[in-house]
């Protein structure tokens, strides 16, 4: 029987063969949980048909999952502190797979979304943040840092990326059901193999739970994100039909849209959270998360081009999928076929990002990410339509593949390298939040443009591509901002 602790210094100079052994289980972990995000994409339409749902249920399930993660990786990453990285990682696996389980059982859309949304969900939030703090412990040095950061990251892009082409051949040979089972079959493996696992030893000490800030922090990002879920009903800026609760018309046609009342709240919230960290803090106490997270410069621009990465990549898979379902009329695995450039192309760049990061600065290499992805998604605005042949499509997803590829790996290791290793745990938690956060609001937003009432067939398309593109500006405003010096001192 294996033990469970060493010290740092003993797992580290355990050898190359037996840390390689540790990362893999990880790898394939967050395979998994990227995979679950996207996988459901290229199957909405017959989610919808068996589930007795339409394309809005099936989405407010995709954005509750990852809604779930984001809203509970900070807690989740405390926990790890608290219980020990290995253990909840463990945990985490344990109640992804009986979501998982659930899920494929599901009868209706009440029991997809307590299986998939929730259950997925907080084992993502568990099982997430040990992957990201054991590699940072396992690897020291930049280099190898890098390189498992490396097939981290790719294993989450491709897994997001791979997602829609696995689960449509499932889905088309047999029944998006069997998508389920076999994420359960996986995560029984990696239950497995995280048997090799030896988490070296931590300080006798162990952090506080801090309770309240867990629930304002969750339940801010709960009512901003389900609030942006709205627009798809009520509209953006004035509420299309009665807003009723409970028999009660609360807000009449024709008022404010619920969208910004929910919105408000959950940002009232998260001001609540802020300033109840920063009191705990002044007073002596642990906060769920230290104020000084956010006093990092290189950091707060590395988690907006995070953010603003799995936005782009989520929201853009999940438009193109609706897109071809229900305006194109394809199914599941043409779909999922279509979208394969997309997986080719974040394959072939996360393959290259390791000698891209010995020639160029990280930086530089998030800058350009951001430019192919911006160039991707406009080639699809301008070529693939209602109309246009299915190669139109192919262009656009391998650009925005590359683009996506490229910087994914360089985000993480800038913002994981500009914290030491005392605060990998909280670092590491957030920037798991701030991704998974990016991937809600790619579903929320983008999808509540190409399913609003308010257009219809291309436009709706358009107009989500547009929204994307300019999400895409944003972070690469935030990647010119990051100064490369500064990225290198982060690193050393």
């Amino acid at each position: 029987m294996n033990v469970d602790t060493v010290t740092p210094g003993q797992s580290r100079a355990a050898g190359g063969s037996n840390v390689g052994a540790m990362l893999l289980p990880l790898v394939l972990a967050q395979f998994v949980c990227s995979y679950a995000a996207s996988n459901m994409n290229v199957a909405i339409s017959d989610i919808a048909r068996d589930l007795g749902t339409d394309v809005t249920g099936v989405q407010q399930a995709i954005t509750l999952f990852t809604l779930t993660m984001a809203a509970l990786m900070i807690p989740g990453s405390k926990l790890s502190d608290i219980f020990g990285r290995k253990r909840i990682f463990t945990v985490g696996l344990t109640v992804y797979g009986i979501g998982a389980l659930l899920a494929a059982a599901a009868p209706g859309l009440g029991v997809l979304i307590v299986g998939y949304s929730f259950l997925e969900g907080i084992g993502t939030a568990l099982l997430i943040p040990p992957v990201y703090i054991l590699a940072t412990v396992f690897f020291t040095d930049t280099t190898s840092r890098a390189r498992a950061f490396g097939s981290i990251s790719a294993a989450g892009g491709i897994g997001a990326a791979a997602g829609p082409l696995i689960g449509g051949l499932i889905t088309s040979t047999t029944s998006w059901r069997v998508s389920f089972v076999v994420q359960a079959l996986m995560v029984g493996a990696i239950i497995v193999l995280s048997r090799r696992i030896i988490e070296p030893a931590t300080e006798a000490r162990k952090p506080r739970f801090d309770l309240v800030g867990a629930i304002l922090s969750a339940a801010g990002l709960f009512f901003i994100v389900v609030g942006i879920l709205q627009a798809s009903t009520y509209g953006w800026f004035s509420a299309t039909q009665d807003v009723v609760v409970g028999g009660v018309v609360v807000i009449p046609k024709g008022g404010l849209s619920p969208v910004w009342v929910l919105v408000f709240v959950g940002a009232a919230l998260l001001a609540w959270f802020f300033w109840h960290i920063r009191s705990m803090d002044r007073a002596g106490r642990e906060p769920l998360l230290s104020p000084r997270m956010f006093l990092n410069r290189t950091a707060n621009l590395g988690l907006v081009t995070q953010n603003v990465q799995w936005l782009v990549l989520l929201g853009l898979s999940f438009v193109v999928s609706v897109f071809l379902q229900t305006v194109r009329g394809y199914s599941a695995i043409e779909t999922g076929l279509i979208l394969t450039p997309a997986t080719i192309g974040i394959l072939v760049s996360s393959m290259g990002s390791g000698r891209l990061a010995k020639r160029f600065p990280q930086a530089v290499i998030i800058r350009a990410g951001f430019v192919l992805t911006i160039a991707g998604v406009v080639l699809l605005l301008a070529f693939a339509n209602a109309t246009s042949n299915v190669i139109t499509f192919a262009p656009g997803l391998l650009v925005v593949g590359l683009g996506v590829g490229a910087m994914l790996t360089s985000s993480v290791n800038v913002v994981q390298s500009s914290f030491p290793e005392a605060d990998q745990g909280e670092i590491s938690g957030l920037s798991r939040s701030v991704s998974n956060l990016g991937s809600s609001l790619g579903v929320a937003i983008a999808g509540s443009v190409i399913v609003s009432s308010l257009v219809t067939g291309n436009e709706g398309y358009a107009a989500a591509l547009v929204v994307l593109i300019a999400f895409g500006a944003v972070g690469l405003l935030a990647a010119v901002l990051l100064r490369p010096e500064q990225v290198a001192a982060a690193e050393r």
